[in-house]
């Protein structure tokens, strides 16, 4: 029996003993599982990196139309410029104006990107900007503007063919954002600023100008509101060039615009400080002293009412001036407002006080620049550290008796100011800012007027 199964297995095909073998062949059903997990996982990855691809060869397609939109958009205007300006133009370069500048496959804006030239505010404002107050730039100078190049900011060496209008507009302060310094016609239009509701135009004056040369004046402009409203709370002007009728495919000049700042309301004007201040200012509009305040009231009580009384005291005693504020200023309070004192320009007048033995040159603060002795005239450089110390104490001596003093003559400017001048420039710190050695200080004592001759040895 078993003899007889053995020779049916024998007998049976061979086709059907291959096949039995390749079906227990197949694949487990965790490879399978494992397989296309593999597959997923590939198809996955290339699913992710196909935007990876598609935006990097994008940007290089993009650089590429832009760089050469770019050159054409500026050889194009120059050949417009020419044939204008000659009156020229051939209707074969008619058809320039109609050159596409975007590409409606890939939506790319070049003006940005092809913009030669630029307006430009050519001086800083004069800050602070209160409303109503005209806008000035520094040295009271009304704000100027200029077309240059944008890539070497030069002034252009030609006028321009035909006259172009230039609209001034005010920007938020926070325009444009970080360090961007490049920005589209349509960012710069999102950005302006409008008045408020019920108000009058945030910007009066000439805020239209016509520019008949490659620079423009604008000499009376201001503000009706204040800029704390926005979110910013701060402004910037612009300004842009205005397109003529028919002439949206001319060259774009790239906007200007001022660096931020914030616009106070007209009554704090009252309260403004000077930069530079004046000899002839209220003491208060110094920094960190205000107005009827503490230490306003500290000095008008020592007989200090102005910026040149200020400066005096500080030259001759400065440590008197310290005790007349108290205690209540800080040194650092105290450091800032000597720092803008010191700004305040004193110009070139001279005056006289004749000592006993020598005259003393004085500027108009009390600061000693030379010495008279008969014929010879002496800067402070010279003279030795006694001298000195006598000089201190003549220069006590005028101030004392300021009313007193006498201006000094032609011939005295001619041969100190001269010298003044050139210590002013080289940096050299006058006599106000010497220490006096007080072992010297001692040896000449002040009530002493024998130090006159011992002091006085070296004049000869």
């Amino acid at each position: 029996m078993a003899a007889k199964r053995l020779r049916q297995d024998a007998d049976q095909d061979p086709e059907s003993s291959s096949d039995g073998k390749r079906v227990r062949r197949l694949p487990s059903f965790s490879t399978v599982i494992r397989e296309a997990m593999m597959a997923k996982s590939l198809q996955n990855i290339f699913f992710a990196l196909e935007p990876l691809l598609r935006k990097v060869v994008q940007e290089e397609v993009e650089k590429g139309v832009i760089h050469g939109l770019r050159l054409f958009q500026r050889y194009k205007n120059v050949l417009i410029l020419f044939l204008r300006f000659y009156d020229h133009q051939d209707a074969s370069f008619s058809n320039l104006d109609s050159f596409p500048l975007r590409s409606n496959s890939m939506h790319l804006e070049a003006a940005p990107e092809a913009s030669s030239l630029k307006l430009v505010f050519k001086t800083q404002l004069s800050l602070p900007i209160f409303t109503g107050s005209k806008i000035e730039c520094l040295e009271n100078n009304p704000l100027e503007l200029a077309i240059v190049d944008s890539d070497t900011g030069q002034p252009l060496a030609s006028p321009l063919p035909w006259p172009v209008r230039v609209e001034v507009v005010v920007l938020d302060g926070d325009f444009p954002g970080g360090d961007q310094s490049e920005w589209s016609s349509a960012d710069f239009q999102r950005n302006i600023v409008k008045e408020r509701t019920g108000k009058r135009p945030l910007l009066t004056g000439e805020v239209n100008v016509t520019m008949r040369d490659v620079s423009a004046v604008i000499s009376d402009l201001s503000f009706t509101d204040n800029s704390s409203w926005i979110r910013s709370r701060q402004f910037r002007i612009g300004a842009r060039i205005v397109a003529a009728a028919g002439s949206q495919n001319e060259q774009r000049i790239k906007e200007a615009m001022t660096v931020p700042f914030v616009v106070k309301d007209h009554r704090g004007e009252l309260y403004r400080k000077h930069y530079p201040p004046a000899l002839g200012d209220e003491v208060w509009r110094l920094e960190r002293i205000g107005k009827d305040g503490a230490f306003h009231r500290k000095l008008s009580a020592a007989n200090i009412h102005t910026v040149q009384e200020f400066l005096k005291l500080l030259i001759v005693e400065p440590h008197s001036l310290r005790d007349i504020l108290g205690v209540g200023m800080s040194d650092r309070v105290w450091e800032a407002t000597v720092a803008h004192a010191k700004t305040c320009p004193v110009g070139g007048k001279l005056y006289l006080y004749q000592g006993s033995q020598c005259s003393l040159l004085l500027n108009c603060i009390c600061e000693p620049v030379g010495i008279v002795h008969g014929h010879t005239t002496l800067t402070l450089q010279e003279l030795s550290q006694g001298q000195r110390t006598y000089v201190r104490h003549l220069a006590k001596e005028a101030y004392q008796n300021w009313d007193r003093l006498e201006e000094a003559n032609d011939q005295f400017n001619q041969r100190v100011l001269p010298q003044y001048v050139e210590m002013q420039q080289s940096g050299v710190e006058s006599l106000a800012w010497y220490s006096v050695d007080q072992g010297i200080a001692v040896d000449y004592p002040f009530e002493d007027y024998e130090i006159v001759d011992s002091a006085l040895s070296g004049f000869g």
